[in-house]
This record gives C-alpha cells, sequence and structure tokens, in this order.
C-alpha cells in the first residue's frame, strides 16, 4: 500500500491502495447454510482451526443513541447460541447505557488474514445472570478483578484504576484463597452480557478488481428468533 502524507499540511494523507483481495471460496444463495447462524458457526470454526486469523472473535461493535448518533469500539465475541452473538461488558458503559435506550446494534468481523468478514444487525437483550455468571467463571483472576476495578466509560484520574484494583486484591483475597481453582471472586452487579438477536447477517469474500463475493441474510416479515425464516440473497460488491 502507498501512502501520500502531503507536505507542507500534515494532517492531509492520501491512501493510495493497490492490496488485491483473494479466496478460494465462492459465496453464492445457493452455497451457503439455510441459516446464517450455521454459516457463521462454519466459518469462525474454520479461521480459528487454521490458526491464521490473529483474535478471529475481535468485533468492531456499534451502537446508537434514541437520537441516531453513533459510536463505535472494538470488544471481543465470546459464545453463540441458537439466538445470535454475545458479548460481555459493563452495564453502566457507554455501549451498554446507549443499548438500554436504543436496543440495537451492529457488528462487524474482519479476518484480514483470509479475506473475509461478517456483518451482523440486529435487537439486542440481556443475557441471564446465571449465563453471565458462568462465563465469569471462566474468566483469569486478572480480568475478574478488571471487572470491578474499572468504572468503563467514567472519567478517572490518573492511576485511579490501578489505586482501586490494589484495594479489590486486598478485599478479595479470602475469595481468591478459598476458590478451588484459586479464584473465588463474585460477579459484579453492573457487569453481564448482551446478545444480539440478527434481523440481517452479511458474508463478505474478497475478490480480486474489488468485484466481492456478498451474500445477506434477512429475516423474513413475521419471521422471530424463536423461528426464524431468511432470504438470502446475492448482493453487488
Amino acid at each position: 500500500m502507498d501512502v501520500i502524507i502531503s507536505e507542507p499540511t500534515p494532517a492531509k494523507i492520501q491512501v493510495l491502495p493497490h492490496n488485491q483481495y483473494q479466496t478460494s471460496d465462492s459465496l453464492t444463495p445457493s452455497t451457503v447454510s439455510s441459516s446464517p447462524l450455521d454459516q457463521f458457526h462454519i466459518w469462525f470454526k474454520q479461521v480459528v482451526e487454521d490458526g491464521i486469523v490473529h483474535e478471529p472473535e475481535a468485533i468492531s461493535l456499534s451502537t446508537a443513541t434514541t437520537s441516531g448518533i453513533p459510536s463505535a469500539r472494538m470488544v471481543l465475541f465470546k459464545q453463540l447460541d441458537e439466538r445470535g452473538f454475545i458479548f460481555y461488558t459493563n452495564y453502566t458503559s457507554r455501549k451498554s447505557q446507549e443499548l438500554e435506550s436504543n436496543p440495537y446494534a451492529a457488528m462487524v468481523f474482519y479476518w484480514r488474514e483470509v479475506h473475509k468478514s461478517v456483518r451482523v444487525i440486529g435487537k439486542v437483550e440481556k443475557v441471564s445472570r446465571e449465563e453471565s455468571e458462568r462465563y465469569f467463571r471462566t474468566r483469569p483472576k486478572g480480568s475478574q478483578l478488571g471487572a470491578w476495578a474499572s468504572r468503563q466509560s467514567q472519567v478517572v484520574k490518573e492511576g485511579e484504576v490501578m489505586e482501586r484494583l490494589k484495594k479489590l486484591e486486598k478485599r478479595f483475597a479470602p475469595d481468591v484463597a478459598s476458590g478451588e481453582d484459586g479464584s473465588n471472586i463474585p460477579m459484579p452487579e453492573f457487569w453481564g452480557g448482551w446478545r444480539i438477536i440478527p434481523t440481517e447477517v452479511e458474508f463478505w469474500c474478497g475478490k480480486p478488481s474489488r468485484l466481492h463475493d456478498r451474500v445477506c441474510y434477512r429475516l423474513e416479515e413475521g419471521s422471530t428468533a424463536e423461528t426464524p425464516k431468511w432470504k438470502i440473497e446475492c448482493l453487488a460488491p
């Protein structure tokens, strides 16, 4: 890729991309699964087993306020179930506040190393506390303490988070010692999972000359998350 930084205005940057995408897969409505969740499972399992993609679980998550002002950030996808895609976070964070007031989200997986991408749009719901607790138990001790220490998205003073962490390490020392795996830290009340229940899922394969393969699933009108029916179509690149 050629990048030109113009002078004498350092703020001006011009990117001249010449990378060519190429995937061996051929995406058409006749070659994909009838369910986007099944198709995602096939792709995700493949990239994980191949080991080529670094952090295949990384996603760009977009939310919006009730007035339509969007925000996006990188988070980690953690689970796929029969209803949708799950990630975990602080319920007082900006993303959670926006999801509370406007319960819709979009997410994108981009697997650069294999020239593939998956885009999801859907309605959101909170994961049950029981399910959140089961996942919380699998987190390393440091991540469990980190969930308590960070007042996510709030303005903090320099060093404040680490000071909170030190106090929490002392507070939960007995719980850590009593845990069978060395950790028995309770899950915070303000922490848990969100599930994106898809209404639209697009699969993208990069092809030369920007003539990419795109297949989009859209939930048919009158269909529900419990008994979804999908319309599968090709999209122009």
